[in-house]
């Protein structure tokens, strides 16, 4: 099972099986869902009563996946992912953000075999309810933590071997601390040009953003040297249900003003972008 540490606070040690859940020597105990996820989420990680991305974001996300959006992302992706050999411990990986579980075993089970050996070492982290139920309920073998990955990630010092942020925080410094020595890291941002079509239509704003060079300097700076970087870009329609969905998803919920905009498109022809960046603990 994957290394997890206990979440309270001045705690931080390992957590064992017991009683359905996990607990750490000094007594601290966390159940098990019936969904199948661990809560470590402490009351100070809280900011708010439902934390993370809203249900609609998820659901959206969710429905836009499906879809198949994103299957030349997940191939552009597949050669950096660390695979053990036959015989060996799986590498151990860990998906911060994970949302609602799509790209794990997109990225891991590739086949029957792969996925059950696979699941023994991947974990993924999201702060969001909804989105870790379905994560856990769509992939029971692998680990899912109900957490906040912004701040200190509930993983033991240098037990990770790869860690995944798509789309999603990138606390730096926490990264390095739980990677291995020359553990990776993947980061997956918005390309410059991705939904630029949708955001010109409806916010009235096609501005471009490259954000991929601040980002190699702050993981720099944090200890993460690049070893690697791609673009990846593709042109899809999308009909009015899933432009909705790309707005819910991407820019949590649409003015009033934009709503009006949006109704308005039946089918659209969009870019889809991605800078995908592979980075190694120096």
């Amino acid at each position: 099972m994957f290394e997890l540490r206990c979440t309270v606070r001045d705690c931080g040690q390992r957590l064992r099986p017991q009683d359905g859940g996990l607990s750490c020597d000094s007594g601290h105990h966390f159940d098990r869902a019936k969904e199948g996820y661990f809560s470590l989420l402490q009351p100070q990680d809280r900011k708010s009563k439902n934390p993370g991305d809203s249900d609609e974001a998820v659901l959206a996300r969710r429905s836009w996946l499906r879809r198949g959006h994103a299957a030349g992302l997940i191939e552009a992706l597949l050669p950096w992912v660390k695979v053990s050999e036959e015989g060996a411990a799986p590498a151990r990986v860990l998906d911060l953000g994970c949302g609602e579980g799509s790209f794990g075993p997109a990225l891991f089970c590739c086949d029957a075999e792969l996925g059950l050996a696979a699941a023994d070492g991947y974990c993924g982290i999201d702060l969001s309810k909804r989105a870790i139920k379905l994560a856990a309920k769509g992939w029971p073998e692998a680990t899912w933590v109900w957490a906040n990955a912004d701040r200190t990630l509930p993983v033991a010092d240098a037990s990770v071997d790869q860690v995944i942020s798509l789309f999603g925080r990138r606390p730096v410094k926490e990264i390095h601390r739980v990677l291995k020595p020359d553990g990776t890291c993947i980061v997956a941002i918005p390309g410059e040009k991705d939904l630029v079509q949708l955001r010109e239509q409806v916010q009235q704003t096609g501005r471009l953003r490259n954000r991929w060079e601040t980002l190699i300097e702050e993981m720099a700076a944090g200890g993460l040297e690049c070893v690697e970087r791609k673009s990846w870009e593709q042109t899809v329609t999308l009909e009015s249900d899933a432009i909705a969905d790309a707005m819910a998803m991407t820019y949590r919920g649409v003015r009033h003003s934009q709503q009006a905009r949006l109704q308005e498109l039946a089918t659209m022809d969009v870019t889809l972008a991605a800078d995908l960046v592979l980075l190694r603990r120096s």
